[in-house]
């Protein structure tokens, strides 16, 4: 069986989560890393005993690029491994707002994949939503949904839907800290020591989060259940209510898909 050769370009926490991940698929990848960082990609060779290059040597010696770099830093990066990557190549970029349209601008006889990864792939738990490019075969997209699927959930969408997935997953963790923040915060209000308030906040979610996830119920219908009439959790809410938290949620989402939205026109 052939050895699938990638390059993943950028060594930073999300490169690696999927370095990580790649490697425990059957057969394993063969990985080079491109990180600018001369200590950081050491740190990356020594730890998962990939090898790294730098771009246009990784890239001409790859099945499949995949591109973890800043949307900013996007055009510098393609550009620099235009002239290297093998005309079959597959690219997967992973940089909100960037369309595969743009990606194909610069690399025109490579075949697109986007992706919209979550932190939570750092531990094999992520969301990612993956779109093909106008001239990526079915074949190549299912391989790069396999390989995806090392880090998380792969939700297969429209590109269409990418600056909603961005606004939904892809932002999502952040949403959940705040909120884990803000509970530890109120509860050393109430009298909770810093550890124990971690600890109670801590379990309560990941025990709610998997109550949700094996149950048929609805979070409205689960949040009803635990909400007695005039009780404790009814006078949480009733504050929730008023301070208009579930529109500012809402409204957050939107910001960050509008935001998508203007990173891919910049």
């Amino acid at each position: 069986m052939n050895v699938t050769r990638i390059a993943v370009l950028g060594g930073g926490v999300m490169g690696e989560a999927l370095i990580a991940g790649l490697l425990q698929l059957d057969p394993p990848p063969r990985i080079t890393v491109v990180e600018k960082r001369p200590e950081r990609a050491q740190e990356l060779t020594d730890r998962y005993a990939i090898q790294s290059a730098a771009a246009e040597v990784a890239a001409s010696d790859a099945d499949i690029v995949i591109a973890v770099v800043k949307p900013q830093d996007m055009r510098a990066a393609l550009t620099e491994i235009a002239e290297s990557i093998p005309p079959a190549a597959l690219i997967i970029s992973i940089a909100a707002g960037i369309t595969t349209s743009a990606i194909s601008r610069l690399l025109p006889h490579a075949s697109v994949v986007r992706a919209m990864p979550n932190t939570p792939a750092r531990i094999q738990q992520g969301v990612i939503g993956i779109s093909a490019g106008e001239h990526c075969s079915a074949e190549q997209f299912e391989q790069a949904a396999v390989l995806l699927g090392a880090v998380g959930l792969v939700i297969e969408i429209p590109e269409g839907q990418q600056d909603a997935i961005t606004a939904t997953s892809g932002s999502g963790p952040a949403y959940f800290f705040y909120l884990a923040e803000a509970m530890m915060q109120g509860a050393q209000e109430v009298g909770l020591s810093e550890s124990d308030a971690r600890a109670a906040v801590v379990q309560t979610l990941l025990g709610s989060a998997e109550l949700l996830a094996g149950s048929t119920q609805s979070p409205e219908t689960l949040r009803i259940n635990v909400t007695s009439p005039n009780g404790t959790t009814a006078a949480a809410i009733a504050v929730l209510d008023e301070q208009g938290v579930n529109a500012t949620i809402v409204q957050a989402m939107l910001a960050a898909r509008d935001r998508s939205q203007e990173l891919a026109s910049s």
